[in-house]
């Protein structure tokens, strides 16, 4: 009997002990961290990338002509790359500026000799929403004026300005509206001389080609009619290069073909190859003042390491013309597919508008092809690759798309 109830008060103690490791258990489990859903995720996880190439866990391989939204200039883990970076590392990662970070001096003087700017002035920070903002700001400081000037189908940004002269309202929280933002017709120049009329326009923001909006080119005479009327009233010309910049188009920045100068160039994604780096490049009739910008991470000698590998491999390697010769070897050959609407883009930024009956492309590029691309709504596929993109990888894209547009 005695054996009897000490084998009970056994069982009942492993019970409660188990019952509180249960509960202890069920209590992590309900308190556990998850992460803000807010994108639509496909179910692949990609672990490597060489190049143009992407693997996932269980070692697929695809071809990545999205580079994560342009932001791979110059292909995954580039030898150059990995090397600048682990030399940085093994010396310093990260001081504010309130020191001085030669590697800024050296960065601002690869970037003037590699876009033609070098007559303008460098301010470093995280992203192209940021350098939006900056860009911005900057300009309502040089002329007192606070009207802005934005298009039909731009995106610009998330942050609180940047987000404000961005036309997509499902975006837009009523704390960042404002009065001060004129939505324009694309490319409507009557409508832009009316919106001057005033002389209330502190800036125009506009991409040289629209990425979101669905790779929507700025016509030259267009960019001229902006840079003609910014001159006449004070205006500053502000050209969102964030995606349509560093070498995509086969010129630094997309604004180039019209052979005009913004005031301002934004800059990021291809900027750092996948290292958060985000800038401005600005005008030397724009004078700085101490205090008027400013940034912690930004500019920082991580930063600053993956910036000039960037630059040094698109020039060492003429990534600027491969993107023009390999862009233009698709355009061409994806003009001649009966069922595609329209072809637009320039250099490695190409948008491919399909019927409704072909919105399935996308998707059976990746899962059927693995091959990662960009959409744009409706219908538009975006090609958004590496700066040095080979024929053979354009031409396995073109074999993959010729058999789902069958």
């Amino acid at each position: 009997m005695r054996g009897t109830k000490q084998s009970l008060s056994i069982m009942h103690r492993h019970i409660e002990i188990a019952s509180s490791y249960l509960l202890a258990m069920m209590k992590e489990l309900k308190g556990k961290m998850k992460l803000f859903d807010v994108y639509p995720i496909n179910p692949i996880n990609i672990v490597k990338g060489v190049g143009s190439l992407v693997y996932d866990n269980h070692g697929q391989e695809y071809l990545d002509l999205y580079g994560g939204h342009a932001v791979i200039s110059i292909g995954h883990t580039n030898p150059h790359y990995v090397k600048r970076l682990e030399d940085q590392l093994h010396q310093i990662g990260f001081y504010s500026n309130s020191i001085e970070i030669p590697l800024q001096t050296e960065l601002a003087e690869k970037l003037g000799k590699v876009s033609g700017k070098e007559d303008h002035q460098l301010f470093l920070c995280n992203s192209g929403a940021e350098a939006n903002e900056n860009a911005l700001k900057l300009a309502s400081f040089y002329n007192g004026k606070k009207k802005v000037i934005a298009f039909r189908k731009s995106f610009h940004g998330r942050t609180s300005l940047a987000v404000a002269v961005t036309d997509n309202p499902k975006i837009v929280a009523p704390v960042n509206e404002t009065d001060n933002v004129i939505f324009l017709p694309w490319q409507d120049e009557t409508a832009l001389e009316q919106a001057f009329a005033n002389n209330e326009i502190s800036s125009v923001i506009i991409e040289g080609i629209q990425g979101v909006g669905g790779i929507q080119v700025a016509s030259e005479s267009f960019l001229q009619k902006i840079r003609s009327l910014c001159d006449q009233y004070n205006a500053v010309f502000i050209a969102d290069s964030v995606q349509c910049g560093y070498g995509r188009t086969g010129k630094f920045f997309s604004h180039d073909f019209a052979g005009i100068n913004a005031d301002i160039y934004s800059m990021a994604k291809g900027m750092g190859n996948g290292f958060p780096v985000g800038g401005i490049i600005i005008s030397p009739k724009i004078q700085p003042v101490y205090g008027m910008l400013g940034t912690t991470f930004g500019g920082n000698h991580l930063a600053c390491a993956a910036g000039l590998a960037v630059l040094e491999v698109i020039e060492r390697d003429n990534l600027m013309q491969n993107a023009a010769k390999v862009g233009g070897y698709l355009i061409s050959e994806l003009k001649k597919f009966d069922k595609v609407k329209e072809v637009r883009g320039r250099g490695l930024m190409i948008g491919i508008e399909l019927p409704e009956e072909l919105a399935h492309a996308r998707k059976d590029l990746l899962f059927k092809h693995h091959i990662f691309t960009g959409e744009a709504k409706p219908n538009v596929v975006r090609l958004l690759p590496a700066l040095n993109l080979t024929k053979a990888y354009a031409d396995r894209f073109l074999e993959a798309f010729a058999s789902v547009i069958k």
